[in-house]
């Protein structure tokens, strides 16, 4: 069940870079739409930075944040993925990957020191980023012929503001349209009362 309208995420990448007794922790803040697209950029980084010690990761997705996923990739239990994780969540942010490439500076910085470096390292990184709300939207299938058209499309536009014509798919059966959250449950009541058939997909 989700509990709000919107959600928050960034706006583009960015990256930083945190230093710590030698160590340099290169951290790179993605925004993603699912877990294929996070792993094709932990594999890009990894081929990018061949000679680093760690790619350590975490990312966070679902409109209500549901599906949260870290690695320490060889750094003890902990030390690594979770500090970056609570990092992320600690901004509410969602559809994000952020992945600290590590070159070890020859000095050990025990656990304490591991989870404080990815922790800081995240959260300097996130400091820099444009932090965007996004409406959360629903998507609806309206079954319907060609010549009902032009009374579902005076609908739309008289019910949904900003309503643009990239946001309606014409398809054989029918047309299907994406509408905010807060919006949506009063236009299908409209279209309902107009005797059109609304299927959610």
């Amino acid at each position: 069940m989700l509990f709000s309208n919107s959600y928050k995420t960034i706006f583009s990448e960015v990256n930083a870079e945190y230093k710590d007794k030698g160590s340099r922790f290169i951290t790179f803040v993605y925004h993603i739409n699912n877990e294929i697209e996070a792993k094709e950029k932990i594999n890009f980084l990894k081929k990018e930075h061949p000679s680093a010690n760690h790619h350590c990761w975490a990312l966070v997705l679902g409109n209500d944040k549901e599906f949260q996923k870290s690695s320490d990739d060889r750094e003890p239990n902990n030390t690594a993925g979770k500090p970056i994780l609570r990092a992320i969540v600690a901004k509410e942010l969602t559809f994000v990957l952020v992945v600290v490439v590590r070159y070890f500076g020859g000095k050990l910085l025990g656990v304490p020191g591991l989870i404080n470096a990815y922790g800081t390292s995240t959260q300097e990184a996130l400091k820099i980023a444009t932090i965007i709300e996004k409406e959360i939207t629903e998507k609806y299938l309206v079954p319907c012929g060609y010549e009902q058209h032009p009374d579902l499309y005076r609908i739309l536009k008289n019910n949904v503001i900003n309503l643009q014509a990239t946001d309606i798919d014409v398809l054989e059966q029918g047309l299907i349209f994406e509408v905010s959250k807060q919006k949506a449950e009063s236009l299908i009541k409209k279209l309902k009362e107009a005797r059109f058939d609304i299927k959610p997909i």
